[in-house]
């Protein structure tokens, strides 16, 4: 693994449909500490600025709930990471809500925009959703909409204002113009809790899901190696693991929206340790640790800080 680390602490969850995300990353240093390690004083951090106020103003966006503050957030992630690798360093990004997603993949591309990006998503859900579609409006459901410039006329449901439309173009813009990734150059690993729009467009465009039933059935290890084939054309790899990709009834319900039968701690190790070896992986996002959710203590963190303390040997 790449020693030259820089930590990314995004406190920001105003993505997400309940609070409290904002706290995931203190409570996984609070695990650190309780475990007696060094983890976060090992290597360089920088703190992101978040916009988490502005759950107190009466937001205008029913369709993307906070989208004029999301947009900054991603914004300044977005410029954030870039600077972490313009420097050659390896943006380890900590992130409340998945929204951040947005920012991550703007920056890694604005710094290597001629290359070909490929993108693993580890989580229970499939994030896939516009502002036209989506049922809640919470805009964690939504960066790969934004970052595939997907959305989704055919399952419309929704009637946009020109504020939330222009926010929305502008996310998909966000540092440069146009579709960040292709869906041939998108793989899921774990997604089992998904609405008819993105049920939809995932067919449509064809991208692959390692559910995890299949990934026990034909070995976790085979499945990552296909799945690297299907991104061999790619120049680098983003990997996003979502805390909710593992089983809330083994783990915790620490996360905002825990969903059942999922990943086992160590096949979420073995995942990225077979990720990382294939040397293409330029980022690694860690989101949606909610502490205040967790009716077991702290148990959503200490697992999550578990699987990274041992990938990150």
């Amino acid at each position: 693994m790449q020693t030259s680390i820089e930590i990314i602490k995004n406190r920001s969850d105003i993505g997400a449909g309940t609070r409290g995300a904002d706290l995931g990353i203190d409570a996984m240093e609070i695990a650190a500490i309780n475990k007696g390690s060094d983890f976060f004083h090992r290597y360089p951090f920088v703190d992101v600025q978040t916009r988490n106020e502005s759950v107190y103003e009466n937001d205008q966006h029913p369709f993307a709930k906070y989208i004029p503050y999301i947009y900054q957030q991603c914004t300044e992630v977005a410029s954030v990471v870039a600077k972490t690798l313009s420097q050659g360093k390896f943006p380890l990004v900590f992130s409340g809500d998945h929204s951040s997603a947005m920012g991550t993949i703007s920056g890694i591309k604005s710094v290597f925009p001629e290359k070909t990006l490929g993108v693993v998503w580890i989580d229970a859900h499939a994030d896939i959703h516009s502002p036209y579609t989506t049922p809640s409006g919470n805009m964690h459901g939504m960066p790969l909409g934004a970052m595939l410039g997907e959305d989704n006329m055919k399952c419309r449901i929704n009637e946009l204002d020109e504020e939330t439309e222009t926010y929305w173009n502008k996310l998909k813009d966000l540092k440069i113009g146009g579709a960040k990734i292709t869906a041939d150059h998108l793989v899921y690993f774990g997604v089992r809790d998904t609405e008819h729009p993105e049920d939809s467009l995932i067919k449509d465009l064809g991208i692959r899901n390692y559910m995890v039933a299949e990934v026990r059935e034909r070995g976790l290890e085979y499945c990552v190696k296909e799945a690297l084939e299907q991104l061999s054309a790619c120049d680098m790899i983003y990997v996003s693991f979502d805390v909710d990709s593992m089983d809330s009834e083994l783990i915790s319900d620490g996360t905002g929206t825990p969903v059942p039968r999922g990943f086992f701690p160590q096949e979420i190790s073995t995942l990225l340790k077979n990720l990382t070896d294939s040397g293409k992986v330029q980022c690694l996002e860690v989101v949606e640790v909610n502490p205040l959710l967790d009716s077991q203590g702290n148990k959503m963190a200490e697992v999550a800080f578990d699987i990274l303390e041992k990938h990150f040997q």
